[in-house]
């Protein structure tokens, strides 16, 4: 039977090597999204409203973030700007900042897309009954709005997390990286071990991402009824 990396997963310190490559891969993720959800929030905000060059502005940065991919926007930030500003930017510095232009756009349009959900005799009737706007903004509007957005941003989360694999490209040493370190360096003894290594890579990313699923998937049912 050929060996498919278990051995070499269980070699040394490879294991403990790619759990930090994932706590590495998860910090990105988890400052980004600290990042980008009280931008997002703002943005979603200025999005509804009715000022043309207003919306100009921000249909112009989502579709920006939209079309490009985020490897490219990666690229541009840690080898252009370096290159062409003359700063010194680390991979990692350059990811976070990356995820939170990529994040803040699509937790833009989530609040956008949430808060002109909100069907307009929710205004009509809060006016009717002598609310101010402030009033109705904060009282009907924002928990009704927050119903909606809460399971969409955390599958968000999910997202920014898988799509932390792309920082390796820019030599930021997260799991994928490691795991790419640990196949070099025993591919004469172990030719196979990639299949058990990326399996293994597979099952963290899985286990890192499925109960924040499970968290969204509750809650979207618990607040559809």
């Amino acid at each position: 039977m050929p060996d498919l990396g278990i051995s070499v997963l269980l070699k040394g310190s490879n294991l403990a090597r790619m759990l930090g490559g994932l706590g590495v891969a998860l910090r990105i993720s988890l400052i980004s999204v600290l990042i980008s959800i009280p931008l997002g929030i703002l943005l979603g905000v200025v999005m509804t409203w009715k000022n043309p060059v207003i919306r100009v502005i921000t249909r112009i940065y989502l579709e920006i973030v939209r079309i490009m991919p985020q490897l490219v926007l990666l690229f541009i930030v840690f080898f252009g700007t370096t290159r062409i500003f003359g700063w010194n930017l680390s991979g990692e510095l350059s990811s976070i900042i990356v995820f939170s232009f990529w994040g803040t756009a699509e937790m833009g349009d989530l609040v956008r897309g949430a808060l002109i959900s909100i069907p307009k005799h929710q205004y009509e009737s809060s006016e009717a009954l002598g609310m101010t706007k402030n009033q109705t903004f904060f009282y009907i509007i924002i928990p009704q709005a927050l119903r909606r957005l809460i399971p969409l941003s955390i599958n968000l989360i999910t997202r920014m997390i898988k799509t932390t694999s792309l920082v390796m490209m820019i030599g930021v040493v997260e799991v994928l990286k490691v795991t790419q370190q640990i196949i070099e360096a025993n591919r004469m003894v172990s030719p196979n071990a990639a299949f058990g290594l990326y399996g293994t890579v597979l099952l963290l990313y899985f286990l890192a991402c499925w109960p924040i699923s499970m968290i969204a998937r509750y809650l979207e049912k618990k607040w559809s009824v």
